[in-house]
């Protein structure tokens, strides 16, 4: 029973703590702030999700052509393999490119570039 109430404290102790930041913050903020801050929102789930599709979309297309190649070529295997393996990276690099772009858009401090 003990060991559950020193549980119970520490989450509480943890959950005050990580929660003080929100206390200091201002109680008002300026509408055109705010409406700021919702388009950067919007922006940056609109980049990662056109990020993500087009991404899904080129890694389907060089998958079945790599997939078609090896059928026709089957010697050409661990060459086309190596090279849809790079493809496959520079794909999904671009989308993680995307998701850093979207994140920094978001963490903008809207209305403190002056």
């Amino acid at each position: 029973m003990n060991s559950k109430f020193k549980a119970f404290g520490m989450l509480v102790f943890f959950m005050i703590l990580f929660c003080a930041p929100l206390l200091a913050q201002d109680a008002a903020v300026s509408e055109e702030r705010a409406m700021l801050y919702k388009l950067s929102i919007i922006v940056g789930g609109a980049i990662i999700t056109l990020a993500a599709a087009a991404g899904a979309f080129c890694q389907a297309k060089a998958i079945s052509s790599a997939c078609e190649g090896i059928s026709r070529n089957p010697g050409g295997a661990p060459t086309i393999r190596f090279i849809l393996i790079f493809g496959l990276v520079l794909i999904e690099t671009l989308v993680i490119y995307a998701l850093l772009i979207t994140i920094m858009i978001i963490n903008v401090q809207w209305g403190n570039y002056q």
